[in-house]
């Protein structure tokens, strides 16, 4: 962590935000896998990317929504490896949902379901509160001192 002068790299941004999008997803599907794969026949991308799936009417739907709110838990631990700086948590946590909205319409078309927007809004916050309050802890600590007085 070196907080000298601000050098805008945007070359180092796109592979920080490659990087967290890559893992939000790897950990989504470590979630669905377990909650949601248990309890249908087949995985497919339509669980991740359509806004269908998501609904707290059934219990696999149940399974989703924890999968994606747990995810967000996770990212908020990424945000204080990957990002290091609490001013700009919510800034990579609202790109990295921007980006899944993104995928999301593509793949399924204009999420229409308000327990979507729910569950993506909460996701938004949580990642980028907790992400923050992580990074502001960090930023907090003493430095270590090794030398001492004799």
């Amino acid at each position: 962590m070196v907080y000298g002068a601000l050098v805008w790299d945007p070359c180092f941004i796109v592979a920080q935000i490659v990087c967290i999008q890559c893992l939000y997803y790897v950990t989504l599907g470590i979630f669905m896998a377990v909650l949601v794969g248990t309890r249908v026949s087949r995985m497919s991308l339509v669980y991740f990317f359509d806004y269908a799936t998501v609904t707290a009417s059934t219990v696999t739907g149940g399974c989703v929504i924890a999968s994606f709110v747990l995810s967000s838990l996770v990212g908020a631990a990424y945000m204080l490896y990957l990002i290091e700086r609490a001013n700009k948590c919510l800034d990579f946590s609202a790109t990295l949902y921007i980006i899944h909205l993104f995928i999301c319409i593509t793949y399924g078309g204009w999420p229409s379901s308000i327990t979507w927007w729910i569950v993506n809004g909460t996701g938004v916050a949580v990642m980028a509160l907790i992400g923050k309050y992580l990074c502001i802890r960090r930023e907090l600590r003493e430095i270590p001192i090794t030398r001492y007085r004799s």
